[in-house]
């Protein structure tokens, strides 16, 4: 216990010394330069935090996009600020996104908004880089997501690498989500219904798993065994539906609720598959 506490006072002390300097040292030989609070777009919420390896080098680095969850609603990006750190540790040698993006509202549809943030980022990207990078979406919740749907359905370019979602609801319509307290947002303001194609439902047109193909991004999710917002047959389904179309996939689950994915041991557990399974993606 005395060391798991000393270890916490030691790790926000590092995070407090980074907050303020443009570098952020790891250990290891391990460095950032960090640029916060970077505008992708016009609006106030359109912010992001960067990270780019301060080790030189003529390869082209890939970059993780994270996105937090917060029901399309709320959150922002200090959500994965600790976990960022903890993959910028484990993966030293990519380039880490942590991004903002605009939040429903009452007079706000998330969607097209949230995904378009998250291809503005790319795009931002690929400006800032001089290079298109080829990009890991990962996200949480309404993050892990949005993560889904815009590999799916909205990355035309093909930039998504592989997916990596964290107790992200994949089918919309199953039995099993709507008992989700905030369902009727889901239903009737998720989408806006002006964008929606002939005959499809907003419902439908949110579900990742109504838009894999066999050319699908390469996907690994993480869901929590006693999860009372996102259950576990979320799970099922989209295993179900990537496999019917033979997408490289893997998915874990792990014990506790929606919030406890980040915890010890789930989060090293998690890190150590995500390790494994992006080795597994580069081969192919």
């Amino acid at each position: 216990m005395k060391k798991k506490f000393v270890f916490i006072i030691c790790f926000i002390s590092l995070l407090l010394t980074a907050c303020k300097e443009d570098k952020i040292s790891l250990g290891n030989n391990i460095s950032f330069n960090k640029e916060e609070n970077l505008h992708y777009g016009n609006n106030a919420e359109q912010v992001m935090d960067l990270y780019i390896p301060n080790k030189k080098s003529s390869k082209k680095k890939e970059v993780f996009i994270m996105i937090h969850g917060g029901g399309w609603r709320g959150g922002n990006k200090s959500q994965l600020t600790f976990f960022t750190l903890s993959m910028m540790q484990r993966f030293p040698d990519h380039i880490f996104v942590n991004m903002n993006y605009r939040l429903a509202s009452a007079t706000q549809y998330a969607i097209p908004d949230q995904t378009d943030d998250i291809k503005s980022v790319i795009a931002f990207l690929k400006k800032k880089l001089n290079y298109k990078p080829e990009v890991i979406l990962m996200g949480n919740s309404a993050g892990g997501h949005l993560s889904m749907l815009y590999a799916y359905h909205f990355d035309t370019d093909k930039n998504v690498k592989a997916v990596i979602n964290i107790v992200g609801p994949a089918d919309l319509s199953d039995e099993g989500f709507k008992s989700y307290e905030e369902y009727s947002f889901v239903e009737k303001h998720l989408v806006d219904d002006k964008t929606l194609p002939v005959k499809t439902s907003a419902v439908n047109f949110a579900s990742p798993v109504h838009w894999i193909n066999t050319t699908s991004s390469p996907t690994l999710s993480y869901y929590g065994k006693t999860d009372r917002v996102v259950p576990l047959s979320q799970n099922k389904i989209l295993d179900s539906v990537l496999s019917k179309n033979n997408v490289v996939h893997e998915s874990y689950e792990f014990n506790g609720g929606h919030l406890d994915w980040d915890k010890q041991p789930n989060n090293t557990f998690l890190m150590d598959k995500i390790e494994d399974f992006l080795k597994k993606t580069d081969k192919k």
